[in-house]
């Protein structure tokens, strides 16, 4: 048993039930509230707390049977699934693109017609998302919300969470189907099937090299065109 002062091992809490203990190493109940210990949000409805404690432990319990993307969200896989070829609704009246959510057209069309009503209080910064002006309004605010329960670290987007929290649970969710390899992040079980097609999409463009990853390119670029 742990002592007193000492933190509680970390934990996760399931999809469906986490144990009182777990629930309350994350969670305090007062007058029937439900107050998160890791930030600010409260709510009376434990299933929703179950919900918000996802984004502080990264956990993401519900996948895609057609890719290895997880979500925290039941509602955001439904969306996902409609990403896969199939069921695109959505159509642009500028030009031939098509999407599976609404969302995803609206913040299309604003490429074609430079709509950007999202602005930043701190700079003259505009964008085409809120997603994005919520990305960079933490810049100016150094807010970080989102942390690991396995150490100390915290992160700005979710995604990095995510990312991070793999270097702790050793979880490889991206495997090739060419080989028994796996890995923790999807941009190196890219790089991984290139050793496999013989892939060498980044181009020299002073001469005839060519490069599985963009950073090989860069040394390439600086080792013998460096006048260029």
């Amino acid at each position: 048993s742990q002592s007193a002062g000492k933190t509680t091992s970390p934990v996760k809490c399931s999809s469906s039930s986490a144990s009182m203990e777990e629930y309350s190493s994350l969670v305090s109940e007062v007058h029937g509230m439900h107050s998160c210990r890791q930030c600010t949000y409260v709510t009376k409805i434990k299933s929703h707390m179950r919900r918000h404690l996802r984004q502080h432990t990264g956990e993401r319990p519900f996948q895609c049977h057609l890719c290895p993307a997880t979500f925290s969200d039941s509602s955001h896989l439904k969306d996902h699934k409609r990403t896969h070829p199939g069921e695109r609704p959505f159509s642009c009246v500028h030009c031939k693109s098509t999407f599976a959510m609404k969302k995803h057209l609206v913040h299309h069309t604003r490429t074609h017609t430079g709509e950007r009503p999202f602005s930043c209080v701190h700079c003259t910064a505009t964008f085409t998302r809120k997603e994005e002006l919520v990305r960079h309004t933490r810049k100016h605010t150094g807010e970080r919300p989102f942390s690991c329960v396995h150490c100390t670290s915290t992160f700005t987007r979710k995604e990095l969470l995510v990312r991070h929290t793999r270097s702790h649970t050793g979880e490889r969710p991206y495997r090739c189907h060419m080989c028994p390899a796996a890995f923790a992040h999807n941009s190196s079980l890219v790089y991984h099937i290139r050793t496999h097609t013989g892939e060498c999409p980044f181009l020299c463009e002073y001469c005839d090299a060519s490069f599985r990853h963009e950073q090989g390119l860069i040394v390439h670029v600086r080792s013998f065109h460096p006048a260029e």
